[in-house]
Parts: structure tokens; C-alpha cells; sequence
């Protein structure tokens, strides 16, 4: 098959019933591979996707559901550990029941799902892991304390894991996205003051002049995924639109 071609190969992804977990879903599906969704709601996730219930805070709920999704793919080549939640405000912002559910969610999840898909990681000729983490991770942005703190130790475990496994052949990668325009950032737009105003700002703090598309992510996603990617493991790609690495001068006016 050619590099890009995922057929015959069967992957997860975590909360994969909408925004950049749907269109990673739908992506893989549409290059050949058996595609399951593991979601607290998986109705939203159309055929011939697969889609089964889990909680990532539970650790039983998680294996169960990687254990039926696995049988029902015949195995399992392909993990992305996408399911996550964010939150808003400084330190002083968030209660600690808060950061212990946000952590508990994007950084133990992906411990648990992992966990859980590793035995059948093992027995797979092209075993890849793709974790969603964020631009947040290596950017200091304003108001997300406890959401960059969360992505800041997905980068890091996904180096941790990469070293772990590198030698059982089993590829370990992450993505960073800038901000993507998916049904949480909509929810934020919707709370603000001036949502007209915010969707500006947000468009405006990414050099491209606008939000990352769901779709751009999961392309990333896929090629982390695919046999194109063999030789890459331990590596964060950006999907930021220059967010990480640009520094333009303002605009002649």
C-alpha cells in the first residue's frame, strides 16, 4: 500500500463524536482503515465508523470499551488519544476540584487509554500513538493556566512514552494545535461579552488571520499515523498557522 494509505489498518480515537476527534475519524476511514470512536456520546459519530461509550476518568469504562473495539476491529494499529476538556482563567481562578477533573481527563486519560491499547499495540506491524496536545504547551497564553499546565505534560509525556516504546515499534508522536474552531472554542465565543470581538482577537493572535480548521488537524493526525511517518517518533507538529514560530511586524497602516 502506498504511504498514505491506511487500509487494513484499525484504529482508535478518543473522544472522536466531534470537532478535531470526528474529522480525524472520518479521515482515517476515508484512507481504507477501520475506524472505532471511543466518546461519553459515541450517536454522533456516523458509519462506518464504529462507536463505542468510555469515560477516560475510568479507568475500567476505558478498557472495556478498548477491548470491545479491538475485537471488533480484529486488532489494533492506530491509537489517537484525543478526548480532553479545556478551561479558562489564571491561577487563581479554577478551584482544585477543577484541576484535578482537567488533569484527570487530558493527561490520565491518555495514560488510561493507552494502557489499555498497549497489548494490542504489541502485536501489530504498524503501531502508532498520536496524542492531541496544543500550542499551549510551549506558548504562554493569557487566561489558560490550567489548560496549558494539562498540555504542557502531554508534550512531555508523549516524549516519555516515544522513548519507552520506540524499541517494541511502536511510534509515539503528538500534534499542537493553534486554536481550532470546534464546539468548545464556539461555546467560549458564545459566553464572552462581544463574541463578534473574540473570534476577531482569536483570529488575529495566529499570523494566518484565522482559526484552525478540525479538518487541518486531522490531516496532521493521519500522516503521524500512517506508514509515511515510519521514522517519526517523539515529535510534536504544529498546526498552529505559524503561531508557535512567526514574529511579524504589525501591518503598515
Amino acid at each position: 500500500m502506498s504511504t498514505l494509505d491506511l487500509s487494513a489498518l484499525k484504529a482508535v480515537v478518543t473522544g472522536g463524536a466531534s470537532g478535531i476527534g470526528l474529522a480525524t475519524a472520518r479521515l482515517l476511514a476515508e484512507r481504507g482503515a477501520q475506524v472505532a470512536v471511543l466518546d461519553l456520546d459515541p450517536s454522533g459519530a456516523p458509519a462506518p465508523l464504529l462507536g463505542f461509550t468510555a469515560d477516560v476518568s475510568d479507568d475500567a469504562s476505558v478498557r472495556a470499551a478498548v477491548g470491545q473495539a479491538a475485537e471488533a476491529l480484529g486488532g489494533l494499529d492506530i491509537l489517537v488519544n484525543n478526548a480532553g476538556i479545556g478551561a479558562a482563567g489564571t491561577v487563581e481562578d479554577n478551584p482544585d476540584e477543577q484541576w484535578h477533573r482537567v488533569l484527570d481527563v487530558n493527561v490520565l486519560g491518555i495514560v488510561r487509554t493507552t494502557r489499555a491499547a498497549l497489548p494490542h499495540l504489541r502485536n501489530s506491524e504498524h503501531a502508532a500513538i498520536v496524542n492531541t496536545c496544543s500550542i499551549a504547551a510551549t506558548a504562554g497564553l493569557p487566561q489558560r493556566a490550567l489548560y496549558s499546565a494539562s498540555k504542557g505534560a502531554v508534550l512531555s509525556l508523549t516524549l516519555a512514552m516515544a522513548a519507552d516504546h520506540v524499541r517494541e515499534g511502536i511510534r509515539v508522536n503528538c500534534v499542537n494545535p493553534g486554536t481550532v474552531d470546534t464546539p468548545w472554542v464556539g461555546r467560549l465565543l458564545d459566553a464572552a461579552p462581544d463574541p463578534a470581538a473574540e473570534r476577531a482577537a482569536l483570529n488575529g493572535r495566529q499570523p494566518t488571520g484565522r482559526l484552525v480548521a478540525a479538518e487541518e488537524v486531522a490531516a496532521a493526525i493521519a500522516y503521524l499515523a500512517s506508514p509515511a511517518a515510519g521514522s517519526t517518533t517523539g515529535t510534536a507538529l504544529a498546526v498552529d498557522g505559524g503561531m508557535a514560530g512567526l514574529r511579524l511586524r504589525p501591518e503598515s497602516r
